[in-house]
């Protein structure tokens, strides 16, 4: 990887947000900013920590983290071009996506690491070390966010610790570093950032809970290789900190899982960190609902892209009759969403949907498994008051971490290495967020259960793959059986002839087997390092090993 960082990239991202109007990110601009001249004010501070939250992530978010997060892990039917691969896992090193999102972390990390480095030092005499602690834990939090990224991903990636100290050295190629040392990396960042930010700040703004919910996934992700003698250890310490932000953030669960995706409800109680996107123009917007949407009838415009994408035959499987969750993940013949086309009286979701004034035209056709995505899709500029604008900007949040995940991050925490349990307070919460969807209660619970559970809770959310490595961690024979047995590529078929039920009945359909198998190994479960970057620095290579960082 060749390292080409800006000390002032944060500052540029100032600028760039400086007509923004979105709570936090209304920022005034500042001309000829320097890191010295800059920084000497809390306002300024937190204007340079607000561009953390939003803008960077884009191409990390945009492509990569659903076709990876969703397609990969068997939850999302897409088989288009180079997005498709992930469906396959037929992607290589040199795949567009899979290179946006490694830039796209690093240059969180860049961001993130001016600020870490460059801040104190101007800041230092201006503002109280309480300011300067905050900031840096912001920055530090959304460091440790993205490595847990690239960890996940990518296992094994150089640790950029000061970018401008790296650059003014000339030492532009590392290493990688090892797993171990990238989690090591990780939690610190994590911890430091939980014991300096605050109990609470303006909506959408990284918390001392935030940070702890964070530290949380990552002790369960390192608990789940339970030949680690220290597993025991870190399952004790999620479950410690999973229930400190359950019994003392004041947070709470929405009580309707539909309104977490609803642009009025972002920053809601629910949320304890999720990337602040708004209208506007590309890049500042979330581009989900135009790359997810069915058609024109939904958003408004041209950017609707979904309509040869839908739920798996798998994903619909694993969810239970009845579950009040199923119409806010994916639309269902007859469903009906009031928010959407508020204009013509809402929208009904249709198998195909025909022109009434030429039945010959369809304007919405079936999909390959007779459902479409609907979360984060939330309708056109007049049905969300402007909040969606063409430029695939959308001002809807895309969610990292809520408060349901840390319920069952407490959940799992508390089953540890066992087979089963029964523990009150884990059934509590893990049926806390059944209750919610409508689903009766468990009187015990297995690690299926809770991998089964998570799936739908956050179904669509691009956390599945998470799921899958924490299971692969655990049992890697188990993990991969998973994922081999998955039915994903079945599709429905419209049965032909003059008595063939009605094209708006799953009836009027018939299921088709796949004619060929995905098959998964564990030379899948980590991603190749980019193309690109290998040839810019050959210490990135496979064959090249992984080395320990040196932590000062």
């Amino acid at each position: 990887m060749t390292i080409k960082f800006n000390y002032i990239a944060s500052l540029f991202l100032v600028l760039l947000l400086s007509s923004c109007t979105k709570e936090f990110l209304d920022i005034k601009p500042v001309d000829r900013l320097t890191a010295d001249n800059f920084y000497r004010s809390e306002s300024e501070i937190k204007a340079a920590t607000a561009s953390l939250y939003g803008f960077p992530w884009f191409d990390f978010n945009d492509k990569f983290f659903w076709c990876a997060g969703d397609a990969m892990a068997g939850d999302l039917y897409h088989t288009w071009d180079q997005e498709g691969q992930y469906f396959y896992f037929s992607f290589t090193e040199g795949n567009a996506h899979l290179s946006a999102a490694w830039k796209g972390l690093f240059r969180v990390v860049s961001y993130a690491n001016s600020i870490i480095n460059d801040m104190p030092r101007a800041a230092a005499g201006n503002v109280p070390d309480e300011v300067i602690n905050r900031a840096l834990g912001e920055a530090r939090f959304i460091r440790g966010t993205a490595y847990y990224f690239l960890s996940e991903y990518w296992g094994e990636v150089p640790i950029v610790e000061n970018s401008t100290e790296l650059v003014t050295s000339n030492n532009l190629f590392l290493p990688k570093n090892t797993r171990s040392s990238v989690y090591e990396f990780i939690r610190r960042d994590l911890t430091y950032a939980a014991e300096n930010l605050p109990a609470s700040d303006e909506p959408g703004r990284a918390t001392q809970w935030s940070a702890k919910g964070m530290l949380a996934k990552l002790y369960l992700t390192m608990a789940q290789d339970l030949k680690d003698p220290k597993s025991g250890e870190y399952f004790n310490q999620a479950k410690q900190l999973a229930g400190d932000v359950i019994t003392n953030s004041g947070l709470s669960l929405m009580p309707k899982y539909a309104d977490l995706f609803r642009i009025e409800n972002n920053n809601n109680p629910e949320s304890l960190f999720a990337f602040q996107f708004m209208e506007g123009s590309y890049a500042l917007g979330n581009s989900r609902q135009a790359n997810w949407a069915r058609s024109s009838l939904i958003t408004g415009n041209s950017e609707a892209w979904g309509g040869g994408k839908c739920v798996t035959y798998d994903f619909v499987k694993n969810v239970e009759p009845g579950d009040l969750r199923q119409p806010a993940i994916y639309m269902a013949p007859d469903d009906f969403y009031p928010e959407i086309n508020k204009k013509n009286g809402g929208y009904r979701y249709n198998i195909v949907t025909r022109d009434p004034t030429d039945p010959n035209i369809v304007v919405e056709g079936a999909t390959p498994l007779l459902n479409s995505l609907k979360k984060y899709v939330v309708g056109s500029a007049d049905d969300t008051g402007g909040k969606v604008s063409t430029g695939q900007a959308a001002a809807i949040n895309q969610y990292v971490l809520r408060l349901a995940d840390v319920y069952l991050i407490y959940a799992e925490a508390t089953l540890g290495s066992g087979a089963s349990t029964a523990d009150g307070a884990a059934l509590n919460y893990f049926n806390a967020i059944r209750s919610r969807a409508g689903l009766s209660p468990k009187t015990s619970l297995t690690f299926a259960d809770i991998m089964k559970e998570r799936r739908v809770e956050f179904g669509l959310e691009s956390l599945a793959w998470f799921d899958v490595k924490r299971f692969y961690y655990r049992d890697s024979a188990g993990a991969l059986a998973y994922l081999n047995a998955q039915q994903r590529q079945e599709t429905y078929q419209r049965i032909q002839g003059n008595n063939a039920p009605d094209e708006n009945t799953m009836e009027g359909y018939t299921l088709t087997p796949a004619t060929s198998t995905i098959v998964v190994s564990d030379a899948d479960m980590f991603l190749p390092i980019p193309a690109a970057e290998v040839v810019a620095n050959s210490m990135l290579a496979p064959s090249e090993p992984a080395v320990e960082y040196e932590f000062h």
